[in-house]
């Protein structure tokens, strides 16, 4: 069963296209596109567990150049 989220990022001014670009390469990251809002860019990734999912929004999503906050929603099937 895997596990998803969304990651809502601000990022600096004018970065938001290169920073969803960067992330949409990512391996887990199934979608990356900028947005307008309190928002820059809003990212959906999937992992194997939430130890996983955590590890790759702290150790690959944060470390985008251009980012400098991220918000992690994770998804819920009630």
């Amino acid at each position: 069963m895997s596990v998803s989220a969304y990651v809502l990022i601000q990022t600096e001014v004018g970065k938001a296209a290169a920073v969803a670009a960067e992330i949409g390469g990512l391996a887990g990251v199934t979608t990356a596109e900028d947005v307008t809002g309190p928002y820059d860019v809003i990212v959906r990734v999937e992992a194997g567990s939430v130890d996983e999912l955590g590890k790759l929004v702290v150790a690959n999503v944060q470390a985008v150049a251009g980012i400098t906050r991220t918000l992690t929603c994770p998804v819920v099937h009630l």
